[in-house]
Formats: C-alpha cells, structure tokens, sequence
C-alpha cells in the first residue's frame, strides 16, 4: 500500500474510539487512585502504630472502601494498557507491546500489593495486643512500600508511552514531553526513597517532584476525552493499515 493512500475512514473512527475510552479509563484511574491514597494517608499516623490502628478500625468501612477503589483502580489500569497497545500499535508494535506490558506489571504489582491491607484488617479484628498493633502498623506501611515498586513498572511504561505519543502524530509533542517529564518524577522520588535512609528528611521535596505527574496525567486524561486523536494530515494515521500490515506477528 502507497505511504500517501487514506486510511479507512472505519479504522480512523475505531482510533477515536480508542482514545475516548482511553480517556474514560485514565478519569476513573485518576478519581479512584487519589481517594484510595490520600484517605489511607489520612488514618496513617506515622510514627504511632496505636493511633493509626485506632483509625483503621474507627474507620473500618472507609478502609474497605480504599481496598475496593484500588481494586478497580487496578482493572481500569489494565484496561487502559490494552487501549493505549491498540492506539500506539501503528507507531511502532515493538515499543507499544513492551509499554502494555510494563503497565500490566504495575497492576499486577498493585493487585497482590492488596493483599497488606487485607493483612492488616486480620490483626486489627478481635482482641488488639501490642504485637497485632505492631504487626498491622507493618503491613500498612509495606502497602506503601509495595506500592511505590509497582510505580517503578509505571514509569518506564509512560516513558515509552511519551516517546510513541511524541512520534506519532495521533497528539501535540509537547504531550509526549510532558509524559516523559512525569515519568522522570516518578523514578526519582521512587529511587531516592529505595535508596537514602534518610528519605523521610527529604520526602517533602520529592513528593513536589512527583507532583508534576498529576496535571501531565489530567492533562492526557481530558486531551484524549476531548480531542480524542488527530485524524487529519498525520503520516501516522495515514499509514495505519500500512502498519498493521507490517506490524511483527500480522
């Protein structure tokens, strides 16, 4: 097929598709993602396991509530890896495969991660001891743990998801940039807080760093909702078919 021939108009419609379920999936991520952590946070009394343990079953419903968000924060982040793989396929299969793939991990990582708190509602039932007290402040702090690890999958799959958004013509660059930038965030304040005993010294400016990442996120989120993809002189689009064609294992 010719480089200048017009794509389907039907495949041109299935990318917008796409998108817009692409946009829904990062809206829902992006809701239950922040009532999840920043409630959790809000019973997490660091450095007192018997106050944060007193929350936690002050608050039994609420906590469940976070598991359950969390739970469908995960199958959205699953759903939204296979969208973005069918999106940016055209772009390069190779790159869009390993981005889809580094995105199931993170959920994969997130999902077992869920078991901690499932954990920690086991020691805070029935009598409480010091030992259980001790014991539930733990596993929620290793949630924490766990979940700056799935982070890490996280960030290298929106660092080649920038790099294919950058390229391929479907957006503006300057989203693929800024894609990139918020993945830069996630593993410096992730590698600092694996790394530097002292983090928690610091833990205020990497949490600013990281902070870059949730506009970029809201950003893509509401471009994808309303602007869906570009469908008019982009080579990408263009050469759709062509790369479906050619695409390893078509």
């Amino acid at each position: 097929m010719s480089a200048t021939t017009q794509t389907n108009p039907t495949n041109t419609v299935s990318l917008r598709q796409i998108a817009r379920i692409a946009g829904v999936l990062y809206i829902i991520i992006i809701v239950c993602g922040m009532f999840g952590g920043l409630t959790r946070e809000s019973l997490l009394v660091s450095g007192d396991p018997a106050a944060t343990v007193e929350n936690v079953t002050t608050s039994e419903g609420l906590f469940r509530m976070t598991i359950m968000a969390d739970l469908v924060m995960v199958l959205a982040d699953v759903a939204i890896g296979v969208a973005f793989f069918y999106l940016l396929k055209p772009v390069n299969h190779g790159l869009s495969l390993l981005s889809a793939g580094f995105r199931l991990a993170q959920a994969s990582a997130l999902g077992i991660n869920l078991l901690t708190l499932f954990i920690v509602l086991q020691f805070t039932s029935g009598d409480m001891t010091a030992s259980s007290t001790e014991n539930a402040y733990v596993f929620f702090n290793a949630h924490g743990i766990g979940y700056n690890l799935a982070l890490m999958f996280f960030a290298t799959s929106i660092l080649i998801q920038g790099y294919l958004v950058y390229i391929s013509g479907y957006f503006p660059k300057w989203l693929g940039i800024l894609l990139m930038v918020a993945s830069a965030g996630y593993f410096i304040d992730n590698t600092a807080s694996f790394i530097l005993p002292n983090y928690a010294d610091y833990a205020d400016t990497f949490q600013m760093i990281v902070m870059v990442a949730f506009p970029v996120e809201l950003i893509m989120a509401l471009y994808l909702l309303v602007k869906g993809v570009r469908t008019k002189n982009t080579p990408a689009v263009i050469n759709v078919e062509q790369a479906y064609a050619t695409a390893p294992g078509q």
